[in-house]
């Protein structure tokens, strides 16, 4: 688990293809690695990875298929700057939100503009996340928890402070910039507890308009 609070800015050093999946390395910078295991685990743009090689100034961890398919991992190079996060302890303050590292889908910056010293940035969500996200509610973004403002159909609004512009990757955000997306884990737990039995149903879909309605939660 995670808080979604950035302690770092690393930068790849090294993507090695291996069967299929990818051995990534990274420089981590500031991040603090005396107390860092092998087998330890370390958010890397939102992504949970497990440490299998400390190198001194940073760690290699092995991506799978899946994770590079679902995740922007598989688009870095050598050079790229990531959001770096070590896994939360039971004396770490909780100054984000609880962030499992378990990235839902992958967003699309549409538009960022400056209001007064903070940026605005709209982002569109793959449709199927569109659910759950609320307005003021939570959000992990590359790794960062953020409070949506705002949302739009499957757009939402974020400020960004200056101190997290300096302190993240998102200074480097452009029109386009694809970003790895988790959403709050009370929304996925809560559709899952409100299926009841049918969430052992094989091919359940979820929580629908009709099932809301159904079960008196919608009027008409």
């Amino acid at each position: 688990m995670f808080t979604g609070i950035i302690q770092s800015i690393g930068q790849i050093q090294r993507l090695e293809p291996r069967g299929g999946d990818v051995r990534l390395t990274i420089d981590t910078g500031k991040l603090p690695l005396a107390e860092v295991a092998i087998g330890d685990s370390i958010a890397v743009n939102g992504v949970c990875l497990t440490a299998v090689e400390l190198t001194g100034r940073g760690f290699s961890a092995d991506v799978s298929r899946e994770s590079l398919s679902l995740t922007t991992l598989g688009a870095l190079g050598p050079g790229g700057r990531v959001n770096l996060e070590k896994a939360l302890t039971l004396s770490t303050p909780l100054g984000g939100h609880l962030v499992s590292g378990h990235v839902d889908g992958v967003g699309v910056l549409l538009e960022r503009h400056e209001d007064a010293r903070s940026w605005r940035l709209r982002i569109q969500a793959p449709d199927e996340l569109a659910r759950y996200i609320a307005q003021k509610g939570s959000i992990c973004v590359d790794g960062v928890s953020l409070t949506v403002n705002r949302v739009d159909g499957a757009v939402f609004e974020l400020n960004i402070v200056p101190h997290t512009i300096r302190e993240t990757i998102i200074g480097g955000y452009r029109t386009g910039t694809r970003v790895n997306l988790e959403v709050d884990l009370i929304a996925r737990y809560l559709e899952r507890l409100l299926l009841g039995e049918r969430a052992a149903t094989p091919t359940s879909s979820g929580v629908t308009l009709e099932f809301l309605a159904e079960h008196g939660f919608v009027n008409g």
